[in-house]
């Protein structure tokens, strides 16, 4: 995607389509919901700009600051 508004737009679509599968609307509903939830976060940087699309880790850390993966030593 372009931007996480991008995202979070198609991600809302995937959920309002009845098609949509069970498993699929899961995945999707966390996913929107841990961008949301990002994108709150950083309120400031993208009205700053920052407009980019974060990836798995980043929402993850952003989630979960603590965990092994993410966290940054300064030797």
């Amino acid at each position: 995607m372009k931007s996480i508004e991008d995202h979070i737009a198609k991600d809302k679509e995937i959920l309002a389509d009845p098609k949509t599968s069970e498993p699929m609307r899961h995945h999707i509903e966390d996913e929107l919901h841990d961008l949301e939830e990002y994108a709150e976060h950083h309120k400031d940087e993208i009205k700053a700009g920052d407009h980019h699309d974060p990836n798995v880790l980043e929402v993850f850390c952003d989630v979960h600051p603590d965990e092994p993966e993410c966290l940054v030593y300064d030797d």
